[in-house]
């Protein structure tokens, strides 16, 4: 059950968000339980952010949210995945990409949690 939320300063065309949709359905296979069976996502694009105190360059901030734990060099692996996809489809440098991971007990679904 992970949910990757993905804020970025630059827009997202209906083309790139079903690209990036389909690279993240693949790459949550990294974290051990996960698929895209299970995967919800979000898309805010053409936000208000800075980093470093400025904001003349593209910049992401991505959050995921997964039920239960994984181990640490998963989220490490899925991390680089992230910023590739990010790189690749929308022109945002990794040193410009924040990975946020939140493990949660409690997800509920269908009537009632897990």
């Amino acid at each position: 059950m992970p949910y990757i939320s993905t804020r970025t300063t630059v827009s997202i065309s209906a083309e790139k968000r079903e690209i990036i949709k389909t690279k993240l359905g693949k790459a949550i296979e990294i974290i051990p339980g996960k698929s895209e069976q299970w995967l919800m996502l979000s898309f805010e694009d053409e936000s208000s952010m800075y980093f470093r105190g400025s904001n003349d360059k593209p910049i992401a901030y991505v959050e995921v949210k997964s039920f239960g734990k994984a181990p640490e060099e998963s989220y490490s692996k899925f991390t680089k995945e992230v910023c590739d996809i990010l790189k690749e489809e929308l022109d945002i440098e990794a040193d410009s990409v924040y990975v946020k991971y939140e493990e949660v007990s409690n997800w509920g679904w269908n009537g009632k949690n897990f």
